[in-house]
């Protein structure tokens, strides 16, 4: 018979003393031990369980934590947008997978005691680890659902904790913590766990493939361009890649390896092109929608990558225009409303320069034309992004007015959440769409439509993206991350 939860005493791991580095390395290394002397608490009481032992206590481990104080006003490199805290202060952060965190964690950590003189602190925190995210990893396990087990899981183990997993660092209304400490980076750690175990579902393969460099696209034959490119870019090793991973986490090193399409496929269907440090580009194929392009980016945010790009499908607006042209976003007209709670549509969502020239280079390029010649091909203009996509059904005096009123060249129903959240997470981010039809003009999104400059500028659509990916990760990291994405009270962490 199982013992009554109420009177379960409560086992934890060995407690272990607070140390303090200078070194950021050393400092990663003693967070993963924590880490792994968490999980490993965790998942031995877990698999005894499983395997029929009844409980014999309420088993709880706590996540690792990072703490910084910093004693002083000290003047800090004002160019840099990360890497610093804001004013004299105790800062904290709860920290999982520093394994998979390692690069990332050392750099920024790195930053911290470079830039402000001090140690960072290394130690238990007081936030319980869900038993469920300690498992995540394992993929020979899984959490039976309530009422399965002959106890209620939530009395022996704690579980996912809302009150420490949603958004309120990024959308700027968290307050400091119980202890006073102010936040130092822009996700609690129960908060990343979620969004780990989420991409594993929708996307079908690990966090751990994902790269540094994402492209976003609404439309198959791009991941159809994408794995060419990719198996094109295996066969010379000079340029740098190292493997493709597709759903199922299949992952070929020689371009003549072979993908089997899975039986079933992900809600987002992702494919990664890897290089060495996670420099290599990842390909989403979010589908069509705002509530799509949400999702993915909500949690692919907690991967903190350096560039996102949407590269998919419009509407061109204008007469002038012809199926395949491109259009270079530098201005958003938000009617997607899934972002309205966390980012008002009259937060602005600036164009950042070096991604808007890193793409305008890559279409002169792959296009080889320039200047005057290019303006055949592309516009720059405001990109509308709705949630309906039958709009053009609708009494045309509203949408096509407020169209008119923005100078909006273009519509879809992905870019501007997808630029929005890049703005709210602190990722850079940039569109450029190439148009499929163009319904106020009378080319409706219809079969057959398609011209031979169609098809061609679709294919090398997604070769722009990729190349204008290669021009920004060739750029130093407080160049792309720039300050206009940080507002006057930030975390440190990037």
């Amino acid at each position: 018979m199982t013992p009554d939860s109420r009177f379960l005493p409560v086992s934890s791991p060995q407690p272990q003393p607070r140390r303090d580095f200078t070194d950021a390395a050393q400092a990663v290394d003693h967070l993963q031990a924590l880490y792994a002397q968490a999980t490993g608490f965790l998942l031995d009481h877990f698999t005894a369980i499983l395997n029929g032992a009844a409980p014999q206590a309420r088993y709880r481990a706590f996540y690792p934590e990072v703490r910084l104080v910093v004693p002083t006003h000290g003047k800090i490199d004002s160019r840099l947008s990360f890497g610093h805290v804001v004013a004299p202060g105790v800062y904290a952060a709860t920290i999982t997978r520093p394994d998979l965190f390692g690069s990332y964690l050392v750099e920024q950590l790195g930053l911290l005691v470079k830039n402000h003189g001090v140690p960072v602190s290394i130690g238990p925190s007081d936030t319980p680890m869900p038993v469920h995210f300690a498992v995540a990893a394992q993929s020979d396990l899984a959490v039976p659902q309530e009422g399965v087990l002959d106890f209620s899981l939530r009395d022996v183990f704690d579980v996912p904790d809302l009150n420490t997993m949603n958004d309120d660092i990024v959308n700027g209304v968290a307050g400091p913590m119980p202890d006073g400490s102010q936040h130092l980076a822009a996700f609690t750690a129960q908060r990343v766990d979620y969004s780990l175990a989420r991409l594993a579902h929708y996307t079908a393969t690990a966090p751990e493939h994902f790269q540094n460099f994402v492209l976003f696209t609404n439309y198959q034959f791009y991941v159809d361009e994408f794995e060419a490119f990719a198996r094109r870019a295996l066969s010379d090793p000079s340029l740098g890649y190292t493997g493709f991973v597709a759903p199922g986490n299949q992952q070929i090193t020689d371009p003549q390896g072979q993908i089997t399409p899975l039986s079933k496929m992900p809600q987002m269907p992702t494919y990664h092109l890897k290089r060495a440090g996670g420099q290599g580009i990842t390909l989403v194929n979010i589908g069509v929608g705002p509530s799509n392009a949400k999702t993915a980016t909500d949690h692919i945010a907690v991967l903190r990558p350096h560039v996102w790009l949407m590269v998919g499908h419009c509407a061109g607006l204008r007469n002038s225009q012809s199926l395949g042209d491109f259009v270079l976003a530098h201005a958003y007209l938000r009617e997607d409303h899934v972002l309205d709670d966390d980012l008002p549509v009259w937060v602005p969502i600036p164009a950042l320069a070096e991604v808007q020239v890193a793409l305008q280079q890559a279409v002169a390029e792959v296009t080889q034309l320039d200047g005057y010649e290019l303006k055949r091909i592309m516009r720059t203009g405001t990109v509308a992004t709705i949630d309906n996509r039958n709009w053009e059904l609708r009494d045309q005096s509203g949408p096509v007015h407020r169209l008119s009123l923005s100078r909006a060249v273009a519509l879809d129903m992905e870019s501007a959440t997808i630029a929005a959240n890049g703005f709210r997470f602190r990722v850079p981010y940039g569109t450029l769409l190439c148009v499929s039809d163009k319904p106020l003009h009378g080319e409706l999104k219809l079969p057959g439509m398609a011209t031979d400059f169609y098809r061609t500028q679709v294919a090398n659509h997604l070769l722009i993206g990729i190349r204008a990916m290669e021009k920004l990760r060739e750029m130093p990291l407080e160049r792309i991350h720039s300050r206009k994405l940080r507002s006057f009270t930030e975390t440190a962490f990037l």
